[in-house]
């Protein structure tokens, strides 16, 4: 993600102490940070489920881009120095060298998740018990059409949105 680091040469950089919040499952920011330097945490609910240290990572770009609230919590574990972007919609569609990176990153995960995917189903697919609805789920997930989402104040201030 060195790429990602050059293109966002230029703006605004934070310093943020251990321990402070980035982004909160089920609130809507509109922000967007890429890391420079430290290590932060990926929390759904309470369960940790990523410690990112790479430069370059990317956070918040699922809600900005979905128009969704946070699927995540995203926690500063060490000081972080992180570029920062308060209206990320508006500077992605001002910027496309940047917005290609995300698309890029978004495209990678989502060939991974795929791939993941796919290896579960064939490997439950010859089930009779209820692991075998595995391939049912997962066809459901793949196939589940966007939905129109616009947020009211209970959804925002609702963590199970």
């Amino acid at each position: 993600m060195q790429s990602l680091l050059e293109v966002c040469q230029g703006t605004p950089l934070a310093e943020v102490p251990a321990g402070e919040v980035l982004l909160t499952e089920g609130t809507t920011s509109g922000h967007l940070y890429v890391l420079k330097d430290g290590e932060v945490e990926v929390l759904r609910g309470e369960t940790q489920v990523a410690v990112v240290d790479e430069p370059g990572a990317l956070f918040g770009e699922m809600s900005v881009l979905l128009q969704r609230p946070h699927t995540a919590t995203v926690r500063t574990m060490t000081p972080c120095t992180l570029f920062v972007f308060d209206d990320a919609a508006s500077f992605l569609r001002s910027r496309p060298e940047i917005a290609f990176h995300v698309a890029r990153l978004l495209a990678s995960r989502l060939n991974s998740a795929t791939c993941y995917l796919a290896d579960i189903k064939q490997q439950f697919e010859d089930r009779a018990d209820h692991l075998g609805m595995v391939g049912e789920v997962l066809d459901t997930l793949m196939h589940t059409h966007e939905r129109e989402f616009s947020p009211g104040p209970e959804r925002e201030s609702d963590p199970r949105l």
